[in-house]
């Protein structure tokens, strides 16, 4: 049986190629990447903490929930960045913690996990523009997913966050509005993809599909990870390009 330091370094490799991280961080820094291997062995009820910036996979999070194992962040940087920014994109400038509002929809279904994610991110120290709904009664996503990406797309928010039972329906109404580029996530890798390589600036969650915990890490993440620029701006130019042939 390959020894568990070859087994770390290769799940590592595919990881990185699925959000886009090949060849950006050198694969011989285990601090970068936390994968079930380290937290199986840890006592039940016990606490991980993470090197700050640190990649942590869906397997090693249920794992961890499995295990009632807490995960904390060594230190919490102002913007996350899993990968130095390339010198031939120049330097970025990410809107940092705290800047802007947040927009917030949701239907019966998300309200609940509405409400919780909305202290967490006035936590981070965001200002919340609420759109509703305000109760568990029966109402239409659509609407909801409506009134947060228009904000969004008239820059009267920085960015918009839409939680319904799957997320599906809220993220493929959010993408009818011009200038909004929504993305359903459903762990930390798929946050930081939305952001990096597609500047996702609306974020749709399923209530019924993850649970209050794990909706805030992939917030948190998603809001802290800066947009990739260099071939993902070309890419994201051309959907763009498509947009506006129906659009203008």
């Amino acid at each position: 049986m390959a020894d568990e330091g070859k087994i770390r370094q290769m799940v590592r490799r595919i990881v990185y190629r699925t959000v886009g991280l090949a060849g950006k961080i050198p694969l011989r820094s285990s601090s970068k990447l936390v994968t079930e291997l380290d937290i199986r062995d840890l006592p039940f009820g016990g606490e991980f903490i993470a090197p700050q910036g640190a990649l942590i996979t869906p397997l090693a999070r249920q794992v961890a929930m499995d295990r009632r194992v807490a995960i904390t962040e060594q230190s919490t940087p102002t913007t996350t960045k899993l990968a130095y920014t390339d010198p031939a994109v120049g330097a970025q400038n990410p809107v940092p913690s705290g800047s802007g509002s947040i927009a917030m929809g949701a239907d019966h279904g998300g309200y609940e996990l509405k409400l919780a994610l909305k202290a967490f991110i006035g936590d981070l120290g965001y200002e919340v523009v609420d759109c509703g709904t305000d109760s568990q009664v029966s109402v239409d996503y659509p609407d909801f997913a409506y009134a947060v990406s228009k904000l969004v797309s008239e820059s009267k928010a920085w960015r918009g966050v839409i939680i319904d039972g799957a997320g599906i329906g809220s993220c493929m109404t959010a993408n009818k509005i011009p200038g909004v580029r929504a993305a359903m996530c459903y762990d930390q890798a798929t946050a930081i993809n939305s952001r990096e390589h597609n500047d996702a600036n609306v974020l749709t969650l399923g209530a019924g599909l993850i649970g209050a915990n794990l909706a805030k890490q992939i917030v948190k993440t998603w809001l802290e990870t800066d947009f990739g620029g260099g071939r993902h701006a070309r890419r994201v130019d051309k959907i763009t390009s498509i947009e506006n042939r129906f659009f203008k």
